[in-house]
């Protein structure tokens, strides 16, 4: 299969709001792809339609070869899925969570399941509902991979967390992830986590993506300067993203800054500073917060 996962020109409204328009990317088995975007930009909504759990009203979503508007069961098996508040029966305690999940999901290894929460020091009699919050993601994470799933779909799981307790669900999530080929479709606003993640990132804006790149090859093209331009006003320059005000000058984020341009760029600025490679918060913020951003 060249693809575990596709969205095919999938669009969603919600009313009169298009918040989905045409989305269009694909991840390989194997492959860890992060699709980012602020609030409201429908990360979640592809998340549950590529899960079935909503129709899109055109275009297609496909899982494992399936359509998701109508997955069977036995692809269903194959997927591991945890979200945002990691819904768990609260009134369970962690041993029947996992005899639960044992009995309804085939495939499910119990056994390395209980090994990994014994690693992870969570008591087998504690009620669910008395789990600290990156307890639960831990034992969400564990109920997740044990099913062997070929794809994972994280939808902000680490929300909320503290630093220690997000650093421990990801040293977890690499552990598993290091022992097998699954793909991961993960949506995050913690973009630290990402760079040590993702092999590949998609950055949704107005329902559309703005980026689907390998996270190394993007913060190649993109590097930043400082500069003061000569008659006071940001230089006009093909690549430009986004120039931000400083000082008595502009920190310009600039896509495929080539010789060509590089010369342009020194013709309209009495000062320019070496170039800079920006970290992924950095190229998130210039490609989202600019009105319209190159594309």
């Amino acid at each position: 299969m060249t693809h575990v996962l596709e969205f095919h020109e999938v669009w969603r409204h919600f009313g009169a709001r298009a918040v989905l328009r045409g989305l269009s990317f694909a991840v390989r088995p194997g492959e860890v792809y992060a699709l980012l975007g602020r609030n409201g930009e429908g990360k979640t909504t592809a998340i549950r339609i590529l899960l079935g759990l909503l129709q899109p009203h055109a275009g297609e979503a496909r899982l494992l070869g399936a359509r998701s508007d109508a997955l069977p069961l036995a692809v269903r098996g194959r997927v591991g899925y945890v979200s945002e508040g990691h819904r768990l029966y609260g009134e369970m305690r962690v041993a029947e969570a996992l005899r639960f999940e044992r009995d309804t999901r085939p495939g499910f290894d119990a056994g390395a399941a209980g090994r990994e929460l014994a690693r992870l020091a969570l008591d087998p009699a504690a009620r669910i509902m008395t789990l600290s919050r990156g307890q639960r993601a831990q034992l969400a994470l564990v109920l997740a991979c044990a099913g062997a799933p070929e794809v994972l779909v994280f939808d902000d799981p680490a929300m909320g967390l503290d630093p220690v307790m997000r650093r421990e669900l990801l040293e977890s999530l690499v552990t598993l992830l290091a022992e097998r080929g699954t793909a991961v479709l993960l949506s995050t606003h913690i973009l630290h986590d990402v760079e040590r993640l993702a092999d590949r990132v998609g950055i949704l804006k107005d329902g559309a993506l703005l980026v689907d790149a390998p996270l190394d090859a993007l913060k190649r093209r993109i590097v930043k300067r400082q500069c003061v331009a000569t008659n006071g006003q940001a230089p006009a320059l093909a690549g430009l993203l986004r120039a931000k005000p400083l000082a008595g000058g502009f920190e310009l984020t600039l896509l495929d800054l080539d010789p060509a341009r590089e010369a342009a760029l020194r013709a309209q600025t009495s000062s320019l500073s070496e170039s800079l490679s920006p970290d992924l918060e950095e190229l998130f913020l210039d490609l989202t917060t600019r009105p319209e951003p190159a594309r």
